[in-house]
């Protein structure tokens, strides 16, 4: 199943070219879109969301086209915009139910949707409370919660964690990765935060000046690499000489050293020299990759 196509797509703008032909696959899951800050990410959700018309090129969500059927995906799909966009005078409540009615949903289901997403996303207690008075978090989760009422297949959440603390990121993001497992709807989540996607999503596609660079499953992102990251207590520098005597290529990280993994013996002058040497082990891992290398690359297109 698709949740989502792109092919050749392109927005430009009187100064910039915010998509650049971009084509892109995306299937059921969580899936992370990175970029940086003006990368294409959410003129692509709102192309997505047939707000906003392409310059050329096609985009599909479940197999309707963006420029003929956006009313359609709209009724299907839910959107979390990045800026604030909740009026101050309204209740939660009262916001999350007009949102579920005008998707549609009678009035008492309406209201019955609305208390079982405030509850899902923490505000049940405050759900009667008008939202000029709520801090970013809590206005973050209303955000959430009128993107779930309907029961969409997708939803296309734009910068979730902007403004929020580490905890409420933190908070966040199992709410989103719940959303996931444990409702089945498939999410497009975007951030210029690589640490979060990974934390969080199936799958990645990484955008740079509109243009795709790379569009994996997080596990090939985040694959082993030839690498062990070595921490000691003290004695970093006779840890590296030593190795480095024994053949092995070192190379100092801060408080790290990174040891190439040249044939399994390496592990075991690691281990013997550590031991030889009397020294605190503090940490001794596999080096993976990271979302963020992605970016040192050529792009893949």
């Amino acid at each position: 199943m698709t949740i989502l196509a792109t092919e050749e797509l392109t927005r430009s703008f009187p100064r910039v070219t915010a998509l650049d032909r971009l084509t892109v696959t995306v299937g059921p899951g969580v899936t992370g879109l990175v970029g940086a800050n003006g990368a294409g990410k959410s003129t692509l959700i709102k192309i997505l969301l047939g707000l906003l018309e392409p310059s050329s090129g096609d985009a599909q969500v479940l197999g309707m086209d963006v420029r003929t059927r956006g009313a359609e995906i709209r009724r299907v799909v839910g959107y979390m915009p990045e800026h604030d966009c909740l009026p101050p005078d309204l209740s939660a409540t009262e916001f999350t139910v007009h949102m579920a009615r005008m998707s549609g949903l009678p009035r008492t289901a309406a209201r019955e949707r609305a208390a079982d997403v405030l509850r899902h996303v923490g505000l049940y207690e405050e759900r009667y409370r008008v939202m000029g008075g709520y801090s970013t978090g809590m206005k973050q989760r209303v955000k959430l919660a009128q993107a779930l009422v309907h029961d969409p297949q997708v939803v296309f959440l734009d910068e979730p964690t902007n403004g929020l603390d580490p905890q409420g990121r933190d908070e966040m993001l199992a709410l989103i990765r719940r959303i996931g497992a444990e409702f089945g709807i498939s999410v497009l989540v975007t951030s210029h935060l690589l640490g979060e996607l990974e934390r969080i999503c199936d799958h990645v596609v990484v955008i740079d000046g509109g243009r795709l660079l790379r569009s994996s499953a997080i596990a090939e992102f985040t694959q082993a690499t030839e690498t062990v990251t070595v921490e000691v207590e003290e004695g970093q520098d006779v840890l590296a000489a030593r190795l480095a005597e024994l053949g092995e290529s070192v190379t100092a990280d801060g408080r790290t050293l990174l040891v190439r993994v040249r044939a399994p013996e390496t592990y075991d002058a690691l281990r013997d020299a550590v031991a030889d040497l009397d020294l605190c082990l503090i940490r001794l891992e596999q080096g993976r990759r990271r979302i963020e290398d992605v970016f040192k690359e050529p792009a893949d297109v």
